[in-house]
């Protein structure tokens, strides 16, 4: 009798599924801990982690548990962490100065992360002005309440700068201004800041599901992001923003949100020779977190399945708020 192996009978791609152990050897995409970025809030003037309720498990750090926090990551093998500052409402102003303050909150957390950790741990910070205005825009307001892009630069120039000083390795520019990676790239590079790295927000989409996010850094927002953030309903745009911030200078680029956009991470996963990062945003957080409390889907799988997912798509790090979690199980 003859055996076509190409067809069933004879072909069975079940056989390669049969033990938890065959599964392994062949998988085609496995996660490690140096996938994963920690992003953390530390809060200006608080004496015990503020818990965000839109976000269970996930606080808004003093100094010390910020410091406690970087060791844990450090531990479990997590790559790097991503550092946001709240600072108090009385510090906010429409010029965000508290981001360019030397002892602003997020500069002087820099510091502490780097006491405690070294070098061992990538230390990144956010680099953007929407936790330390007034208004929330991530950017400089003219007088007509639009956000003035030019205007927007000198300020990131200045952040990056005193993130620089502060002893940050990379600098993630979010605020989704044109021309901001070549700005930035300038300004470090003449304060001989030419080793610090830049990780571009490159495709940064105006989405629904920042909403755990606002909360998260104490957010001021009035109106909304869609003049400078990216539209859902655009792919084409997410190429040329990517060619615009690699001619800039971008070592590193993002895409984000990640789930919503997998298929823009791919995309540009395909399209570079640098390094892709995808940000698992508050709302995908919320989201598994919200179904597993109410026992719809098994949190654990889920969690695994949608980095798996992620890291499948293209991306080289993911930014999650599982971060430490996983890299343990992992």
């Amino acid at each position: 009798m003859s055996i076509t192996y190409g067809t069933f009978p004879g072909a069975r791609p079940r056989r390669l599924r049969t033990t938890p152990a065959m599964r392994r050897m062949v998988a085609e995409t496995a996660l490690h801990p140096a996938d994963l970025i920690l992003p953390a809030f530390v809060r200006e003037g608080v004496a015990e982690p503020v818990p965000i309720s839109a976000m269970p498990g996930v606080v808004q750090h003093t100094r010390d548990t910020l410091r406690k926090a970087a060791v844990e990551a450090l531990e479990a093998g997590v790559a790097g962490i991503m550092l946001f500052g709240v600072p108090e409402d009385a510090k906010k102003d429409a010029l965000g100065t508290a981001g360019t303050d030397p002892d602003g909150i997020l500069q002087v957390a820099i510091r502490d992360v780097k006491a405690e950790v070294g070098d061992e741990l990538v230390i990144m910070s956010d680099l953007c002005l929407d936790e330390y205005t007034d208004h929330g825009h991530c950017g400089v307001l003219d007088a007509e309440g639009r956000v003035d892009n030019d205007a927007t630069l000198e300020r990131y120039a200045e952040m990056a700068q005193v993130q620089a000083d502060a002893g940050v390795h990379v600098v993630g520019p979010s605020g989704m201004m044109d021309g901001q990676i070549g700005v930035i790239r300038d300004a470090l590079d003449q304060t001989h800041h030419e080793d610090v790295a830049v990780l571009a927000y490159t495709v940064k989409y105006a989405s629904a599901f920042y909403g755990p996010f606002r909360e998260a850094i104490g957010s001021s927002l009035q109106g909304d992001r869609k003049t400078y953030q990216q539209d859902p309903a655009n792919a084409r745009e997410s190429l040329r923003e990517l060619a615009l911030d690699l001619a800039e200078g971008a070592d590193m680029v993002m895409v984000k949100p990640a789930l919503p956009y997998l298929d823009i991470l791919h995309r540009v996963a395909e399209a570079v020779d640098v390094p892709v990062a995808a940000y698992q945003i508050s709302g995908e957080y919320a989201m598994v977190e919200a179904a597993a409390a109410n026992g719809w889907i098994d949190r654990d799988r889920a969690i695994m399945e949608t980095l798996t997912g992620i890291k499948r798509a293209g991306a080289n790090m993911i930014l999650t708020y599982w971060a430490t979690e996983v890299a343990r199980q992992l």
